[in-house]
């Protein structure tokens, strides 16, 4: 049996890794190949993630991969909740929003107040916490709803990078889950449950099991990374799946 390489992402708080794994069959040999920073900025008040860096440090680490003796296929995990916001065009409209900012202050109680606390749990099955997905985005709702009908698409972190990565749009299982808008029991987008919250079910693209095959980079970034075209996966990409994967 050849050996399997992969790159796989660890993106937490405030650090990501990149590590190159090999399986023989037997065992799985891993190797740091790059590390960085994952700092968030405060602009005007705004906790923003350094997004466009972030991809920087992907880049250098498909580079230092390479390096290294190269791989097949790659694979991300993120944090919960955060998310972009694409345009039509596949243009981020803004870097996304820190779980830590306050926009979402107050908006609990707002949701729950329309939907109720005990029912938005039963159609969830999420812990009720200020920073989910579904009261970031309720904030921009009540707060910047020009931004949402500038919209075209809603991606959660792993999904964004892979996006970025190969122009293909999807929502892999365990990220969704964290957004507080999915049913537990179908995997799949509650559109029930947006369009009381007055979110466009067309926002959110098809949910995908973990370990998808999402795509393979782009011409454009082959070009600038001087690689051969690579597999990207959609992984269990909530950085807790990744975990309980990996035990």
């Amino acid at each position: 049996m050849g050996k399997k390489r992969v790159l796989a992402f660890d993106f937490g708080g405030s650090s990501g890794r990149a590590m190159l794994a090999r399986f023989d069959g037997q065992k799985i040999e891993l190797k740091e190949v790059h590390r960085f920073d994952n700092e968030p900025v405060m602009v005007h008040g705004t906790l923003y993630w350094d997004v466009l860096r972030l991809f920087h440090e992907i880049k250098q680490g498909i580079v230092q991969a390479n390096n290294a003796g190269g791989f097949d296929s790659i694979g991300i995990d993120t944090w919960g909740v955060d998310f972009g916001l694409l345009s039509k065009e596949g243009a981020l409209l803004e870097n996304p929003v820190h779980y830590r900012d306050r926009r979402t202050a107050g908006m609990m109680d707002a949701v729950c107040k329309k939907i109720g606390a005990e029912r938005l749990y039963q159609l969830t099955g999420n812990q009720l916490m200020e920073i989910n997905t579904v009261f970031q985005l309720y904030s921009i709702v009540q707060n910047r709803p020009e931004l949402l009908r500038s919209a075209e698409t809603v991606l959660l972190m792993p999904d964004l990078f892979n996006f970025m990565l190969t122009g293909k749009k999807y929502a892999e299982c365990s990220i969704a889950s964290t957004t507080q808008l999915m049913d537990p029991v179908h995997q799949q987008w509650n559109p029930a449950l947006m369009e009381q919250l007055e979110l466009r079910p067309s926002l959110f693209p098809p949910i995908v099991k973990s370990g998808t095959v999402v795509g393979t980079l782009t011409e454009e970034l082959c070009r600038e990374l001087e690689t051969e075209p690579k597999t990207v996966i959609s992984v269990a990409s909530h950085d807790t799946a990744s975990a309980v994967a990996a035990i």
